[in-house]
């Protein structure tokens, strides 16, 4: 019994949400540790502590959320309710966490606002994703559904960026439309050619706050108008007929769900990684390469991101969705090493590396959650029960650990041997800048070599997957021919 399609409408509406969450992650993960730790000297250490410290609360809300969102049904749906509840938690907590007031910023309201906006994020994101696996039980439309959500995360993380690189324009001087277009034109070109080191540079350290600012006005802008897209046009199938499985039952299910704790493990170790590289980035190329243009070098990065989204559906399509993430990560980890042999002012290798890093984000992105919409169907398989929540709940908390403990690692790390955030590689110690270039081109390999192992014997095959399917289907038309 084959899946009824999905609609145009329905893929893309429900992948909107997937921009506001990018506007939020990008800084994150990019930004705010420089604006902390530099303009506002809290610190690479306390920072990196502050932010795994605020991670782990999640350990709490995300198997909760996951609980809620699959047990707790209402007349608009089981999924929709939460990203009305989520989304104004999410605005104050953005807000507050990217517009800080003037003065000493204490450690107090950094974790606060953090562990605000993480809560808004789990309300919003945990129910969003376990809807996307319900919308089709096909292998390859739930890879279309989970690409359109990583469509409009690189949409928005492309939004994101160019924010940042709009105020870097600003502040070089760019005053109307045209004076923008064509030094975004002349960075563009430049990159390829070596002759952005003869631009003017302004202080990048003192960039931070307003290009929060300004990102944290185009969160409260795009939010609200994607959770009520949400919201109007997707409809929530109908689970009338599902068995209800216990905790203790569906905790026995889950842990014997091999290719489940597989994803989990490789997850949490692509994950550590990138985020243990994404701490550090904007150090690594603002002061060993000596890039300028911070803003448009990742404003790049996401358009090739985003035209390389059906390369990787296809790739997936065509030879399953592991061995497509296999040759995401062996990519990734060559780009990675290459880094190692970059200097000051190797502007040309670096964007060409860059660029291909960025080909690459979709695949690192979006084929993960593909993978876990299948694995869905194995509890499903055995236990009867549609928890897609819950398992979206342990991957999401899986992720956030990993984001937590690689963050905090790669930044304390780097600031207890000695790099300083605000004076640069001029002010930091020679241990400190090694470590620096270690963690950005090194650490991430050591982590993406252990993930390949289990993704090159990942047992959910296209094929296993369809009779697994069959199976399913089978057994939900027993249930129809009894109540009939």
């Amino acid at each position: 019994m084959s899946a009824q399609p999905l609609s145009r409408l329905t893929i893309y509406a429900y992948g909107t949400i997937g921009l506001p969450l990018a506007v939020i992650g990008y800084p994150l993960a990019i930004w705010i540790p420089a604006h902390y730790a530099g303009e506002l000297g809290i610190g690479l250490a306390a920072v990196g502590t502050i932010l795994m410290l605020a991670r782990l609360t999640d350990v709490v809300t995300d198997p909760l959320m996951g609980e809620l969102s699959d047990r707790w049904k209402t007349r608009f749906g089981r999924r929709r309710p939460w990203l009305l509840i989520g989304m104004p938690v999410m605005m104050i907590g953005a807000y507050k966490l990217f517009v800080p007031p003037e003065g000493d910023v204490s450690y107090i309201y950094f974790l606060f606002y953090l562990t605000v906006f993480f809560l808004g994020s789990t309300i919003i994101a945990l129910p969003h994703r376990a809807w996307g696996a319900e919308l089709s039980p096909d292998y390859h439309q739930r890879s279309r559904v989970t690409a359109a959500r990583e469509f409009f995360v690189l949409a928005g993380l492309l939004l994101a960026a160019a924010v940042p690189m709009i105020v870097e324009i600003m502040a070089d001087g760019g005053g109307s439309v045209g004076a923008v277009l064509s030094i975004i034109w002349n960075d563009a070109i430049g990159a390829f050619t070596g002759e952005i080191a003869n631009k003017e540079v302004v202080d990048r350290a003192t960039l931070t706050g307003p290009v929060l600012m300004w990102l944290a006005y185009t969160i409260l802008l795009v939010l609200p108008v994607c959770v009520f897209i949400v919201v109007l046009f997707v409809r929530e199938p109908e689970i009338s007929d599902e068995r209800r499985v216990p905790i203790q039952e569906g905790i026995k299910y889950l842990w014997k769900n091999g290719p489940m704790r597989r994803v989990l493990l490789i997850a949490l170790l692509v994950i550590f990684g990138e985020s243990f590289r994404n701490a550090v980035s904007l150090f690594f190329i603002r002061d060993i390469v000596g890039v300028p243009t911070i803003g448009a070098a990742y404003f790049f990065y996401f358009i090739a991101g985003l035209g390389a989204i059906p390369f990787w559906l296809w790739l997936g399509r065509t030879i399953g969705k592991h061995l497509a993430f296999m040759w995401t990560l062996v990519t990734v980890s060559i780009v990675s090493a290459c880094n190692l042999f970059l200097g000051y002012g190797d502007y040309l290798p670096f964007f060409v590396l860059f660029i291909v890093k960025g080909f690459c984000y979709g695949g690192l992105q979006f084929l993960p959650f593909a993978m876990l919409a299948d694995v869905v169907d194995v509890d499903t398989a055995r236990s009867g029960g549609k928890r897609a929540g819950t398992y979206f709940s342990i991957l999401g908390l899986t992720e956030k650990l990993g984001i937590a403990f690689g963050t905090g690692f790669s930044l304390n790390l780097i600031g207890l041997l000695g790099f300083d955030p605000q004076g640069g590689v001029a002010a930091s110690t020679e241990a400190g800048v090694t470590a620096l270039r270690m963690v950005y081109c090194l650490g991430p390999i050591f982590f993406y070599s252990i993930a390949m192992y289990y993704v090159w014997s990942y047992p959910l095959t296209p094929e296993r997957h369809k009779r697994l399917r069959e199976r399913i289907e089978r057994r939900a038309g027993f249930k129809r021919q009894a109540s009939q």
